[in-house]
Formats: structure tokens, sequence, C-alpha cells
């Protein structure tokens, strides 16, 4: 776990929030006025808050933007006692927003982030009103979701590796060593933009991981994917119908090598047919570290024009 006043050498000026309210000690930046227009920002594996920086700072002037730390990452805690499969990821997000009563919710998702905030979608849908996935699935109760994972998973090198590594033991291992390795990992799954890379940015990604006990978080999300754990939300008749009718955007880095197109942007199409997609050639799967300001450019514009 990071230090609560950690802000890396100034690229993360955000006070720190803390709730107990999912059970264990969950961060969140809280930015901007109170009475704004609430944007929801749900990272995925292996980030944390630090992620969404950039859209943080330009979207806080004018609406309220909360970015939790999922359990197990960024400077939220990482109990032992807990499991981080993706309904345990659910079930926090929705404590937090019952805690905080957020309403008028804008989704942003990135990597399982997606799921994550889905979840809360079906669970909670009189709550949002709007879902911006950003190189993130949006898995809402589709039929060939499984077909897709599978198939998604034998293309993408970061799935291929988790089920090796689950295979030979070597998954919690190497995970868990997860702060040293940070660069590798990021690259694997499609980081394309190296100008980023300081001693400061690799600092942030890094020391949540710093050891095998702060690797939970990362290693459940592999480990749930190489046996089946994790539970996708199945939303009931009136969930969907609400959802289905939100504004939605889609961003995609068409460099994702681990989440790729082909295999999930027909998810997000099948929930919102004549919803836009804008696809990013050249980005990879961390979309908001290789084009910052394309990606929160177009969501500032979708958040105004919707």
């Amino acid at each position: 776990m990071i230090q609560p006043d950690a802000t890396f050498d100034g690229t993360f000026p955000f006070a720190p929030h803390f709730t107990a309210a999912p059970g264990f000690r969950m961060h969140y930046v809280d930015e901007g006025p109170r009475d704004g227009e609430v944007v929801l920002c749900l990272h995925g594996e292996p980030t944390w808050g630090y992620l969404f920086r950039h859209l943080i700072s330009g979207l806080s002037t004018t609406h309220r933007v909360i970015v939790p730390d999922h359990m197990g990452f960024g400077k939220s805690a990482t109990p032992a006692q807990r499991s981080y499969w993706l309904q345990d990821h659910v079930d926090n997000l929705e404590a937090l927003v019952l805690a905080l009563d957020l309403t008028g919710v804008t989704l942003v998702m990135h990597d399982f982030g997606g799921p994550v905030g889905m979840g809360l979608a079906a669970r909670h849908p009189d709550r949002i009103r709007r879902i911006i996935s950003a190189n993130g699935p949006t898995p809402f109760g589709q039929s060939d979701l499984f077909e897709r994972v599978t198939a998604n998973a034998l293309a993408s090198p970061w799935f291929q590796w988790i089920a090796k590594a689950e295979a030979s033991g070597e998954l919690e291992p190497v995970l868990g060593q997860l702060g040293f390795n940070i660069l590798s990992t990021l690259k694997l799954n499609g980081f394309e933009n190296n100008a980023v890379i300081t001693d400061s940015w690799l600092a942030a990604y890094g020391s949540p991981f710093a050891r095998p006990a702060d690797c939970l978080g990362a290693i459940g999300w592999a480990k749930g994917f190489a046996t089946g754990a994790h539970t996708f939300a199945t939303p009931g008749p009136a969930a969907d119908r609400a959802i289905r009718g939100k504004p939605a955007l889609a961003i995609w880095g068409e460099a994702d090598r681990t989440l790729r197109a082909e295999h999930f942007l027909p998810l997000f199409s099948a929930i919102f047919p004549t919803a836009p997609i804008r696809r990013l050639a050249g980005v990879g799967h961390y979309c908001f570290e290789d084009a910052p300001q394309e990606t929160c450019g177009l969501i500032a514009e979708f958040i105004r024009q919707t």
C-alpha cells in the first residue's frame, strides 16, 4: 500500500479520502464541486487511480470526479483474509457508492473496471447517467460472453501467460513480485508511450506492490480468470432496459494486445447499438497513458454533448 500523502513528485496532487464502508480501508479521490455532476472512474489491472490523473485535473473544475482504488490496489488496503474476485470488487464499489449516496453517475471504465462498473449498473441502474468504456469490456448478460473471452484469451499474450503460469504454479510467485516487474507487465498488456516513463511514474505504478502480501489484488484478478472464479453480472429485465437507454461512448486504443477490439467492442454495441465508438490508431491498452489528451478530450466532449 502507498503512503496516503504520496504525490509522486506532484504528479498526483489530490487529497486522499478513505472509507471503511466496504469492510476495509478503501481510498478514493474526490475532487471538484460537491454539487457537481458525478464522474466515477474505475481502474483495472495492475493500475490504480493514478491512471486517471489527467482526467481528474481536466474535469474537476466543473464536475465531481471520484476515483476509488479497488481493494488490493493503489492506496487502498490489501486485507489478507478477503477474496479478490470480480464479485468482491462489485460489492466494494456498491458499498462506496451507497455510502457517498452517488447519483447521476457517469461511469468511466478501463480494463477490469468495465466488468466492475457494469456489475454496479446491473444493481443500481437508477444511479447511472452515462456509460463510458475506455479499453474496458462491458459484459451485461450477453449469451456469447464466454466465447468472446475464450477467443480473446487465445490471442492475448497476457491471458496466455496467466493460463500457463497458473498451470505451472508460477502465477502467484511472479505476480507476488509485481513491484519489481511492473514495467514488463504493463508492456505485455499493451503500453506504447515510453515518453511518459520517469522514476516518479515507475514508483507510482510499482510501489503499491512492494511485498508479496501487497500483491493479492493483482494475483486475484489474474487467478480468477485462470480458475473461473469470477462471476459476471446478469441484469434483471428492468435494469437491462434502463441501462440500454443511457448515453454511452466507447474509446478503444487499437494497439491493445490484451483486450482485442474485435472481441470486446461487439459486447458494447450489443447493449448500445447507436452509441459512438472512437478507435485510436497506434494507442495501446492503457489509452489514458498512451494518448491522455485525446482520450480525456473525447470524454469531456461526450459529457458536454449529452
